[in-house]
């Protein structure tokens, strides 16, 4: 009968957590999660395609401080969030110039193309120039872009894993009170 009442003791409740985050983000979770608490179980590969992977989590049900290490834990994913759609506005913008670009080359290239079809060499030639403009200048306007775009949001991005960090250290923090 003690034997039943030691292990009743020391028996633990564990909830469970599956995450399917992108393959950048898949090493921040796996060091962070454990600041609230979570035990890493394993990896694994989800449906989503190869640029997610899956990360499954347990955690005791009977943590102190759940309450607040869950707020901290949102608060963990708003910043990751927020990196996620800073990293991806850095090609967003340079993407659209480049392509708003290239489709105008090619309406002048296929009013080049009728020209030529309806016998107009002048006008041909006159809307082939900037045709050809149009299909090589994309891709300067967008490393140019996208150059000036990466130094405007990297300190953002910066900003927002020193907010991840603290976020952490508070929740590491509440675990170890």
């Amino acid at each position: 009968m003690s034997e039943i009442t030691k292990s009743s003791e020391n028996f633990v409740v564990y909830e469970y957590k599956e995450l399917s985050v992108s393959r950048d983000m898949e090493s921040l979770y796996a060091d962070s999660y454990p600041s609230f608490g979570w035990i890493l179980e394993g990896t694994s590969a989800p449906l989503l395609g190869i640029t997610c992977r899956g990360l499954k989590f347990k955690r005791d049900r009977k943590i102190r401080n759940k309450a607040e290490l869950t707020r901290l834990q949102r608060q963990f994913e708003s910043h990751v969030k927020e990196i996620e759609n800073l990293e991806n506005s850095k090609t967003t913008g340079a993407s659209i110039v480049a392509f708003t670009i290239g489709i105008i080359g090619t309406a002048c290239m296929a009013g080049s193309v009728f020209a030529f079809l309806g016998g107009l060499i002048a006008l041909m030639i006159v809307l082939a120039v900037p045709a050809l403009v149009g299909w090589v200048l994309p891709y300067f306007c967008y490393t140019k872009v996208l150059k000036k775009r990466i130094d405007t949001v990297t300190p953002l991005i910066d900003q927002q894993y020193d907010a991840i960090y603290e976020v952490c250290e508070k929740a590491n923090a509440l675990l170890h009170d």
